[in-house]
This record gives structure tokens, sequence and C-alpha cells, in this order.
């Protein structure tokens, strides 16, 4: 008999967001006055991007719906200049119930279904085959999601005694879980949500105004309790802002939108790592996924698989994806290495590339001043400055070494941010020439 242990005892484990705590925002950054919808289904209502808030509303009149059949996935094209869809390119149909949950994987070669029958499915969503099939009969699923590039696959539904459970599973072995952990026993739906970033997964329940958050592990226990939020006002639904959203000044590293309908409200809740510095924190802001698609809608059904498009959330970097797609012929050339093609390098040069234009040419005379005057200490010589005489200008010159040494760290950083989006830049102009 397997003893599921209860969330909420104390795991001490060495981690950097052991102390990341739940920020509500102020009344004047919601969003009142929403007829949030009163549907009961089990549904997040609510879409987010650094643009717009998306959220379900209850109406009187109604709007246009669409009827399918509810124990079958279909898969459009909708890379096409039609205004109609007709026909969708796959229909995947052997499940025997209500498909409660769907969940790509990073590179989109595999879909993890979850459905009433009580069983986790992994399908190869191209070929419509079944590659793996759960059938536990201790967890009952609700919601399943890939775990980024762990190979794993979690879980939330509810244990034989009806206590809501989280379960983690091997992808490639779904006889037995890995790990079971009983929650609680309150009866809302559980709703996960992983950042593949920070190996933090989220867990907040319909009904509830909590919100729990875990960090995941390859090695055992796997799933390491963090902390949790507490909120008196309970969730009907959630939105999640995109990484290229947050606000990396505050330390920032996720943010919900709660649809509270008892005050008819939206509100962001942001989840902050506590840092005292204000400088960009590398260590919780790698690359993330940018907006741009990495493959076309053509070559994803032809088989082709590839990981997302990163970018940097570093003010000031360059976002990859706003880049123009380049031709068959500009990427070549551009890919081309300077030591074989000695003989055409001076009519490139002549011409800048669309990546020279974007970023700017790498010569001397063209940087800025602030780079000429490297031996400038804050407007004047350090060579031709007179050494102090009193303390007082001792500690001035101190305190001007010590902002000149920040500026040109700065600076260094931002070099280096540079030159690791060149180099990702080309290897997806390598791998976009390589496919033609």
């Amino acid at each position: 008999m397997t003893i599921a242990k209860m969330s909420w005892y104390p795991q001490y484990r060495s981690s950097k967001f052991r102390h990341v705590y739940g920020k509500a925002a102020s009344k004047e950054n919601c969003y009142d006055c929403v007829p949030i919808t009163r549907s009961v289904h089990d549904n997040h209502f609510c879409a987010v991007n650094p643009h717009f808030i998306a959220v379900v509303t209850e109406c009187a009149g109604g709007g246009a719906f669409l009827v399918i059949p509810v124990n079958q996935i279909m898969i459009w094209n909708l890379d096409t200049k039609e205004s109609v869809i007709q026909n969708p390119v796959k229909t995947i149909n052997f499940h025997t119930d209500v498909i409660l949950s769907m969940s790509f994987n990073t590179d989109g070669s595999l879909l993890a279904t979850a459905c009433r029958d009580r069983k986790i499915r992994v399908i190869d969503p191209r070929a419509g085959t079944l590659l793996q099939e759960a059938n536990n009969k201790s967890h009952r699923v609700n919601k399943v999601l890939f775990l980024g590039n762990m190979k794993r696959l979690l879980s939330t539904g509810t244990s034989r005694w009806n206590n809501r459970q989280i379960a983690l599973w091997d992808q490639n072995d779904l006889s037995v879980p890995l790990l079971e952990e009983d929650v609680d026993g309150s009866s809302g739906l559980l709703f996960p949500f992983y950042d593949s970033d920070t190996h933090v997964l989220y867990v907040l329940g319909k009904g509830d105004g909590n919100i729990r958050y875990y960090e995941i592990s390859l090695e055992k226990p796997y799933l390491n309790y963090l902390m949790e939020y507490r909120s008196s006002l309970p969730q009907k639904g959630i939105g999640i802002m995109p990484k290229r959203g947050l606000d990396v000044s505050a330390c920032e590293i996720f943010r919900f939108y709660k649809l509270i309908p008892v005050k008819s409200l939206v509100e962001p809740v942001s989840m902050i790592v506590p840092r005292r510095s204000e400088s960009y924190q590398e260590d919780i802001y790698p690359m993330t996924a940018g907006a741009q698609p990495a493959l076309t809608a053509q070559e994803w059904l032809s088989g082709a698989n590839k990981g997302p498009v990163l970018m940097s959330l570093r003010p000031g970097s360059v976002i990859l994806n706003s880049l123009p797609p380049l031709s068959v012929k500009e990427a070549t050339l551009e890919a081309m290495e300077p030591v074989q093609y000695r003989g055409k390098m001076a009519d490139v040069m002549e011409k800048p590339s669309r990546i020279q234009e974007k970023w700017g040419c790498w010569q001397a005379e063209e940087r800025g001043p602030q780079d000429k005057q490297i031996g400038l200490l804050n407007g004047f010589d350090v060579f031709e400055c007179p050494p102090p005489k009193t303390e007082n200008e001792l500690l001035q010159m101190f305190y001007r070494q010590q902002e000149e040494i920040r500026r040109l760290r700065e600076l260094l950083i931002q070099r280096d941010v540079q030159i690791k989006q060149l180099e990702l830049e080309i290897k997806n102009l390598h791998m976009d020439s390589g496919r033609f």
C-alpha cells in the first residue's frame, strides 16, 4: 500500500525560489466591473498576453458557438488564405469518453490527453497513433501537462479517498506513477501551471484563493514544496502572462490573472523572488520562448520537430522574433564562413546584412562616444588626474572608480547578451538553410 505524503509537511531543500512570495496588484491596477461568466465548466475562462486580456463574460443574448464531438481531437491548419476552414487535417477519435485536458510537449511531437475514463494517453498527433496509456485506479485524472524537456508528465486529480492529488509520471513508462502526493480534501478542481525556465510548478484550485508552488527536480523526491500564496477571494478562472510581459526590474517570475466573480474583478497576482539588487538577475531569467513560431504549419505536418525560438528578457536586448524573415538566398549568404569565402567578403561587407542593419556594425568608428572614452573616468582623464590630497578627494575618487567599474560591467554584460543572440540567430539561419 502506497502512503501519500501531504504537501504541507515542511521539506527543507536549498533553492533560490524558496522564498518566492505572491503580491496582489493594487486596486488601480485591477480590472473591475467585469461580468465574469457563471458557467460551471472546468476551464480557465481567461487568456493573457502582453497587450490584451481575454475574459469569458456573462451575456444575456449569447453568441456564436461550435458543436463538435467531445471525444475527438481535430487538428486544423490555420495557415490558409481561405475565410472558411473546411476540413481538419487530422482527426483522432479513439477516446471513449469526454476529453478533459490536452498538452503538447516542447517541440510539438507528442500530445498528452486526460479523459473522463481516468486514462492518460500519449499520442503522436500527426500519425494519430497511441504511444502510451495509463490506467491507474488510485488516481482519477482531470488535468495533464508536459513538464518541458524533463521527459515527465504531471497530472492533477483525486485519489481513491477523494483527496485532491498530484501525480508525476515518466513520459516513456505510464504503467506506475513516479509520485502520488495528496494536497488536501477540498472538492475544487486543481489547475497546474509549469514554468520550464525556473522548473517551478504552480497549483491552484477552482473556488480556492490560494496558490501553492513547488520546484520540480529529476531526482527524488521529485516534487519539493516551496510556499503558498494565500487569499480570501476565491478564483473562478485564471490566466497567465507570458514571460516576455513580466516586470524583470521587480524580479517577477510569474503573473496570474485571477477571475473573482463575487467582485466582478480581474486581479493580477505577481510571483516575486526577493532580491535587494535592482539590476537584472541573470540566474532567474534564462533565455525563454519568444513569440515567433519555430515551424510553419506545413513543416510541422510534414514531420519536422523544432524547439521554440528563444529570446532574452534583459532590458534593452533585441528580440529575435522582431527580425523580418530572410529569403533562402540571403540566409545562405549570411551563414557563409568568412574563411571559406574570402573572395566574396568584400562584396558582402560593402552592403550591410540585415543582422548588421539591426545590430549595427562592430567597427570602432561606428561606436558611440561613450565607448571611445574608455580612458576617461566620469569626464576626466585618469592619466592626467592629480592624486587626491585630502580624504574627501580620495573618497570621491573611489566612488567615481566604482561607478565606472559598474558601467563597464553593464557594457560587457550587454555585449555578451548580443553575442549569444547573434550566435542563436546564426544557428537558426543554418537550420533554415539546411531545410532547403
